[in-house]
C-alpha cells in the first residue's frame, strides 16, 4: 500500500478477504493472452501482504511485490513461504520504483494509485513505472472514481463488523480536490468484553477519466479498455471502482 503504519497491515486481510483476487488472475492472463502473449515477469504494486502476487505466482509468473509498508512486506513473506515460485518484495514508494529490468505485465489493485498524496505524486508514479514496463507490455489498475468519493464516502461513517474486528471508518470529503481523508477505528477483541483499540488515518484523491487519461497518455500508456469492475461490467455514471487497461508504447 501507498504510506500505511503498522496498524494498518494487522488488519490488512481481514478487511480485503471479500476480494477476488482469483477473478483478477484471470483478467490477467485474458488480457495478456488479447494484448501481449509474452506472460514471463509481472510486478504487483502497492502489493500489500502478497494475496494477489501468490496467486500470480500459482499461475507460473515470477512476481515482484512492491510495496512502501515493511510490515505489509513482512506478512507478504511469511504468509507465502511456501510457495514453489517464491516472489520477490522489495520496499519501496511508487514515487521511487526502482527495478532491475522490465516486466510484462503491472498490477495496481486496491484503488492504491488513490492513496498517492495528489496529482504531482501520481504522475511521478507513471513516470517511473513507464521505464520498467516493457513496450507492448500491460498496465492493469483499478481507482476509486470521483463519483464514490463524493457520493458514497462523502462525509459519511462507516461500521464493519465481525466476530474478531470491529471497524468504525469516518471520512471527511473536500470536492475542489475529490479527496477523502479517513479515520479508521479498528476494536479487535481480546480475552472476555476486552477489546484492544487501534487507528489510522490517511487520504484518497480522485480524478476525472479525462485528467488520469491525460496523465497515462504522457507517460507513454494508452487505454485499451476501461471496465466497471473486474467482472467487465460497462462503467457507468455510478460506476465507484474503475479498472483501466493500459498498454506501454
Amino acid at each position: 500500500m501507498a504510506s500505511y503504519k503498522e496498524t494498518f497491515s494487522a488488519y490488512y486481510d481481514a478487511l480485503t478477504e471479500d476480494v477476488d483476487r482469483a477473478m483478477i488472475a484471470d483478467r490477467c492472463e485474458e488480457l495478456l493472452a488479447q494484448y501481449h502473449p509474452k506472460r514471463e515477469l509481472a510486478l504487483d504494486l502497492c502489493c500489500g501482504t502478497g494475496t494477489l502476487a501468490a496467486e500470480l505466482a500459482r499461475r507460473g509468473f515470477e512476481v515482484i511485490g512492491v510495496d512502501a509498508s515493511p510490515e505489509m512486506l513482512m506478512q507478504a513473506a511469511e504468509k507465502n513461504m511456501a510457495l514453489e515460485q517464491p516472489v520477490l518484495y522489495l520496499c519501496q514508494p511508487l514515487e521511487q520504483l526502482d527495478l532491475y529490468g522490465t516486466v510484462d505485465l503491472a498490477v495496481c489493485t486496491l484503488d492504491s494509485l488513490n492513496h498517492l498524496p495528489g496529482k504531482k505524486a501520481l504522475q511521478k508514479a507513471l513516470h517511473r513505472l513507464q521505464f520498467f514496463v516493457e513496450p507492448g507490455g500491460l498496465f492493469l489498475f483499478d481507482v476509486n472514481t470521483p463519483y464514490k468519493h463524493r457520493e458514497v464516502l462523502g462525509n459519511n461513517c462507516f461500521v464493519r463488523e465481525s466476530e474478531a474486528l470491529f471497524c468504525v471508518w469516518q471520512n471527511e470529503y473536500t470536492p475542489e480536490e475529490h479527496k477523502v481523508e479517513i479515520q479508521m477505528d479498528f476494536f479487535r477483541r481480546g480475552k472476555g468484553e476486552q477489546y484492544t483499540r487501534d487507528g489510522e488515518q490517511f487520504c484518497e484523491w480522485a480524478w476525472e477519466d479525462e485528467e488520469l487519461t491525460a496523465m497515462l497518455e504522457t507517460e507513454q500508456f494508452e487505454v485499451l479498455e476501461r471496465w466497471g469492475g473486474y467482472d467487465r461490467a460497462p462503467v457507468m455514471p455510478e460506476t465507484q471502482r474503475m479498472v483501466y487497461v493500459t498498454r506501454r508504447r
